[in-house]
């Protein structure tokens, strides 16, 4: 446990590299530093950063190296989670120079990517740090990337909302059409699920929102809503249910909806539209 952080369980790590790895090195492995390094060759480099952000996905990093070749030495500077400036160094690597080099681009992927989404976080948990609010992530992620992104949106500082389809009910407006409203597709869920399954419930007016008080949602989405609408939503709800708004949430607008007194904002941007944090690896002669 890196502060509030959870470990990323081993294995899970060691599998999604290895299949990084395996996509990378192909048929015939690095033919280009197979062909220009000596087998005996040695290296010393660094990881640091080249823009500002918020560091994520370490552990992915040092796997890589150490699934290339167990001799590659991988040493941390920071934690997950530690804000960066450029310069700053967040890992150093020595060891088997040939390794390092084919071990690189893998392990700069998953830490670009995920410091991406863990600095968009950040962005976002500071421009509502004035109030109660907290932003989490939603199952906009990248297929097979899903436990690590939302690892990195609480390196950001962020919260998760559920990891799949089998972990929490959200009854969204797909839902209620079929079901036949609010009210009849919040009681099957009742019946169905056991008392530890939280029910949510997708509102898109302050009607749906009363509907889904009445029936007893647990938390309740509000989809699209002004702030103005927002904040007699919660006028409404006065502590009954916890509130979580979504919809068109952006670094601009962020602010006023979270000093509506909603509890969650959710934002699918922060893990599919978060852009690479630039990091680099250089060799240090």
């Amino acid at each position: 446990m890196i502060g509030n952080l959870p470990d990323l369980p081993p294995p899970l790590v060691e599998e999604a590299v290895r299949r990084a790895l395996l996509e990378d090195l192909g048929r015939a492995g690095d033919i280009t530093t197979a062909a220009t390094i000596p087998p005996d060759a040695t290296a010393e480099a660094v990881i640091a950063a080249r823009k500002p952000g918020v560091i994520a996905g370490l552990a992915l990093a040092a796997s890589a190296f150490r699934q290339i070749d167990s001799a590659i030495r991988f040493e941390p500077a920071l934690s997950d989670g530690t804000r960066v400036e450029p310069g700053a160094v967040a890992a150093r690597i020595s060891g088997p120079a040939r390794g390092i080099l084919s071990a690189e681009r893998v392990a700069l992927n998953f830490l670009c990517h995920l410091s991406g989404v863990a600095t968009a976080t950040r962005r976002y948990a500071d421009a509502i740090a004035h109030t109660h609010a907290r932003i989490t992530c939603t199952r906009k992620t990248t297929p097979g990337l899903r436990a690590f992104e939302k690892y990195a949106v609480r390196c950001g500082g962020g919260s998760n909302h559920r990891f799949g389809l089998d972990d929490a009910v959200l009854i969204k407006d797909n839902h209620i059409a079929v079901a036949g409203g609010v009210a009849q597709a919040i009681a099957r869920a009742k019946s169905y699920v056991g008392h530890l399954v939280k029910i949510e419930v997708e509102a898109d007016d302050l009607d749906q929102l009363r509907e889904a008080l009445g029936a007893g949602a647990d938390v309740i989405l509000l989809d699209n809503m002004s702030p103005k609408m927002l904040a007699e939503a919660v006028r409404i709800t006065a502590g009954a249910a916890i509130l979580e708004a979504s919809g068109g949430i952006t670094i601009e607008n962020i602010a006023a909806v979270a000093e509506t007194g909603v509890d969650y904002i959710s934002s699918g941007a922060i893990t599919h539209s978060a852009p690479a944090l630039d990091l680099g690896l250089d060799i240090r002669a």
